[in-house]
């Protein structure tokens, strides 16, 4: 199979633009609770806030927008990290006329100014009052008229609120006429890449393509995203997948709390027990490296090791039922996992909360065993794939039919072909037209369809299984083609590894530099009772600790096992790295892969000595 396309679900009749999406919502269920809200810290009390309350925040502060000058078309940025005053200020852009430019509240300065230059920016919101400095000194080296950056926090000057200030006098018909201008073709959001290879593209999204993408998701996945269900936001909003996942939740009637900090999601969850939550697969093998770690200091490793096992086949069972197969029973099976769910699997759904019904898992690989454990404990994965270019998902598993190992089928409107040589292309309602530098588009696109660089499969049902990408494929000196994606899948699934990069071009045999979690390898040296400095500059350095090396030789034996002679890294190093750096880690925490080459070129040359 070449092609596969899902028809879509939903119409876009009716709809102007986005801002359509929440004046229905608020005709709607006015008093329903669309967001919850904490206090200076996230174990402070959760204040709910209603649909009437947010969409008259919006309206209030698109009015200071429009009072400040901001005209129909005029890009705002924001920078600023995942809060709920991200979203007012993005549904506020948006009724105002104007086209959001988001920024990853970890740029540099030079970053700001780039995209602050090339979208033209007008008026800006920042997080923090340093963040609202960057947003000032980059609007000043722009040559047109600008209105300044204001502040979300609170206890500074220039915030949100005096702004808002600014907008009395609009008047409702002034603010309705702005909002009804931007029609569904028109630019709703400039999305700049993280650029893991090359320099960042700013991505045009339309209205067309948001309204299309959250009317076909809220559809397929009406079974999660309902009136009845709730979510935690912990992903950078300047990422499009966490802004479409707010807009859908938004238009379904999801309550939605933000966090900015990831690292108190676990703190909190008691607290909000969400039903769904979105997360990088990191995420998931945390919480299981987490759990061996606690069993190990029960001195239960050997018990864990089994429940691992029997939540695989159980996992595998479920999977086979949602494939139609028949199931013969298997009483040892039933047995053994009643007793591990009584001992394990029951405080592993308590520590998510205890109400998690689904987890999506998108931004990388996500490992097949990890799928099925998670499957198997009681809370299944859907894995999805999709890119900026595409408005977030352009694949998804769906509820009832998930396979592990493939990202699912096209979601509702769109559709996937492989090309000759293995490439995965995309067409339908949320792909994007082009970027904004048109010199970007050259060799974008081919017979209508976003080329992504990524290489993958269909199978036989229209699911799209991942193979890796374009650019990241190896030729050896021998001649062999090499794509290291499940090599490198199979190795970061140990908890200390956090990346893991496959070299050997141009070389007789494949190496990889290992990129070790700093914390999880603190935790692990603790538990060994050694001491591993962690990186303290922005290099990076080798780490020559024999019992280290003995731990990860037997990921990288099991990694190899898995591919042919070929494919296998005969040597490796073991390296820190400062995975804060901007420069080495995009904000969506992909490596970048030639920095890290260029950083440890001597380290790979040592490889082949």
């Amino acid at each position: 199979m070449i092609e596969s396309s899902t028809p879509p679900l939903a119409s876009l009749d009716g709809y102007r633009n986005i801002t359509d999406l929440l004046v229905a919502r608020a005709a709607a269920a006015p008093d329903h609770v669309a967001f919850e809200v904490s206090g200076a810290d996230a174990t402070a009390s959760w204040r709910p806030i209603t649909t009437r309350e947010f969409s008259d925040q919006v309206r209030a502060l698109a009015k200071g927008f429009i009072a400040r000058g901001i005209r129909a078309g005029d890009p705002i940025a924001i920078m600023a990290p995942t809060r709920y005053e991200w979203a007012v200020a993005d549904l506020a852009a948006w009724f105002a006329g104007a086209v959001v430019v988001p920024i990853y509240e970890t740029s540099s300065p030079s970053q700001v100014n780039a995209i602050i230059a090339d979208a033209g920016v007008r008026l800006a919101v920042g997080g923090t009052v340093d963040h609202v400095a960057l947003l000032d000194a980059a609007l000043a080296q722009t040559d047109d008229e600008t209105f300044g950056a204001w502040t979300m926090d609170a206890a500074a000057s220039g915030t949100l609120p005096d702004l808002v200030s600014h907008g009395v006098d609009v008047t409702d018909e002034e603010l309705e006429a702005r909002r009804a201008l931007a029609t569904q073709d028109d630019p709703a959001t400039i999305v700049y890449t993280s650029g893991t290879t090359g320099e960042p593209k700013g991505v045009v999204l339309t209205h067309r393509n948001f309204l299309g993408q959250v009317l076909n998701i809220a559809a397929a996945y009406r079974e999660i995203v309902n009136e009845d269900g709730n979510t935690v936001i912990f992903l950078p909003l300047a990422h499009v997948l966490a802004r479409g996942l707010q807009l859908i939740c938004l238009a379904s009637g999801m309550r939605i709390a933000h966090l900015s900090d990831p690292s108190t999601v676990v703190a909190t969850l008691d607290t909000l027990r969400p039903t769904f939550l979105v997360v990088v697969p990191r995420v998931l093998q945390k919480i299981q490296a987490a759990a061996a770690d606690k069993a190990a200091a029960m001195h239960l490793s050997g018990v864990w090791a089994k429940a691992v096992s029997t939540a695989l086949a159980w996992g595998r069972r479920e999977e086979r039922i949602d494939a139609g197969r028949r199931i013969s029973k298997d009483l040892g099976l039933t047995l053994r996992h009643r007793f591990f769910d009584a001992l394990f699997y029951r405080r592993l759904r308590t520590v998510m909360g205890g109400r998690v019904g689904y987890i999506l898992s998108g931004g990388a690989a996500l490992d097949a065993d990890l799928s099925l454990f998670f499957r198997g404990i009681g809370v299944p994965v859907i894995e999805g794939y999709g890119l900026t270019e595409t408005t977030a998902p352009l694949t998804g598993n769906l509820p009832g039919r998930i396979a592990s190992g493939t990202v699912g089928p096209p979601l509702p409107g769109l559709t996937v072909r492989i090309s000759e040589e293995g490439e995965v292309l995309a067409r339908g309602v949320g792909v994007f037209d082009g970027y904004r530098n048109p010199a970007h588009d050259e060799g974008s696109f081919v017979d209508g369809f976003f080329r992504t660089g990524d290489l993958g499969r269909l199978d036989p049902q229209g699911r799209l299984v991942l193979e890796g990408r374009l650019k990241d494929v190896i030729v050896t000196s021998n001649g062999k083609t090499i794509v290291p994606t499940r090599w490198e899948s199979a190795v970061e699934a140990d908890p200390l590894v956090s990346h893991a990069v496959m070299v050997g071009e141009g070389k007789p045999y494949l190496s990889a530099l290992l990129v070790l979690d700093p914390e999880q390898t603190l935790a692990w040296a603790t538990a060994q009772g050694t001491s591993i400095p962690a990186v303290t500059q922005p290099d990076i350095r080798e780490v020559n600790d024999p019992a280290l090396r003995a731990h990860l030789q037997r990921a990288v034996d099991a990694a190899n096992a898995l591919v042919a002679r070929s494919e296998q890294v005969r040597r490796f190093s073991v390296v820190f790295a400062d995975l804060e750096d901007r420069g080495l880690v995009t904000p969506t925490m992909k490596l970048k892969r030639s920095v890290v080459l260029d950083r440890a070129a001597v380290t790979v040359e040592d490889l082949y000595l």
